[in-house]
């Protein structure tokens, strides 16, 4: 295949792991997500994808019950180096993988973030992203939110980065589209009878930014608002590329692919066309 301008050359397998978290206990959470990642990456996943705050479950009641030891320490600059993370790290640096999972941060002198957590091939544990568009009352009550965006960058493949509510919002994938984002990543905690409006959603910001968007969704959870998966990852057209079972703990795998993406744009040249303000 030739290269086209902007758009990587070869394609990029995802995982996205649809499984249940035990609250509050991160050393136990880290474990099930070494396990899975290494896995994934035995069936060629390059990046593997676990669900928001898998690292302490989504239960926001325990979690502002907790004295801080559910909470993942990161210095200023979003380097993290909390020991519980090393069996990821060393599945992350034998596989040569990439694994993105959500965690509740804290920063020195900082409040609590719900972000993202980018453990990496050379074994180094970062910040990449804190969620910025937090959902009402509890969220709002318990986190900060964040202020900036954020990609990833995996073989070639610019891989914008969100977090559950934010898909909610046509500007966030819009903006890491024009930034030169292929994908953009959410993992996420819809509850259990929501997940027809994450499906929605994602179809909508895959169509009109043409990219591909992917959504980790749990299991289990506080008994009051259950989770029941239903992740998946769509195409540049809004198409499905591949699901998961609702209720089923599973591995879902997928193949990004340039060639799609550079059919999909000479066809819908939305990002091209687009009319700003500046443009």
């Amino acid at each position: 295949m030739t290269a086209c301008p902007g758009l990587p050359e070869s394609p990029l397998r995802i995982a996205v792991v649809q499984t249940a978290a035990r609250p509050l206990d991160i050393a136990g959470n880290v474990r099930i997500a070494a396990g899975r990642a290494g896995h994934a990456a035995r069936r060629g996943a390059r990046v593997v994808v676990l669900p928001e705050l898998h690292l302490c479950s989504y239960d926001l009641r325990r979690l502002a019950r907790d004295d801080g030891a559910a909470a993942v320490r990161a210095d200023r600059s979003g380097q993290v180096t909390d020991r519980r993370m090393e069996p990821l790290v060393r599945v992350a640096a034998h596989h040569r993988v990439t694994v993105l999972l959500g965690a509740a941060v804290r920063r020195p002198g900082g409040p609590l973030t719900n972000s993202l957590l980018a453990v990496e091939p050379d074994g180094t544990v970062s910040v990449p992203y804190d969620k910025r568009h937090l959902w009402h009352d509890e969220e709002a009550a318990l986190f900060s939110p964040g202020s900036r965006a954020s990609t990833l960058s995996v073989d070639g493949w610019r891989l914008g980065l969100g977090v559950c509510y934010d898909m909610s919002f046509p500007e966030h994938a819009r903006a890491a589209a024009l930034t030169g984002a292929h994908a953009v990543l959410y993992p996420a905690a819809y509850a259990s009878g929501t997940e027809h409006r994450a499906a929605v959603y994602l179809r909508a910001r895959a169509l009109e930014n043409t990219v591909y968007t992917v959504f980790a969704n749990p299991l289990g959870g506080p008994a009051h608002r259950p989770c029941a998966g239903s992740s998946a990852v769509y195409g540049p057209d809004g198409a499905t590329v591949a699901d998961a079972p609702a209720g089923e703990d599973t591995t879902l795998v997928a193949d990004l692919d340039p060639k799609a993406l550079a059919a999909v744009r000479r066809h819908l040249r939305m990002l091209a066309e687009l009319r700003t303000a500046a443009r």
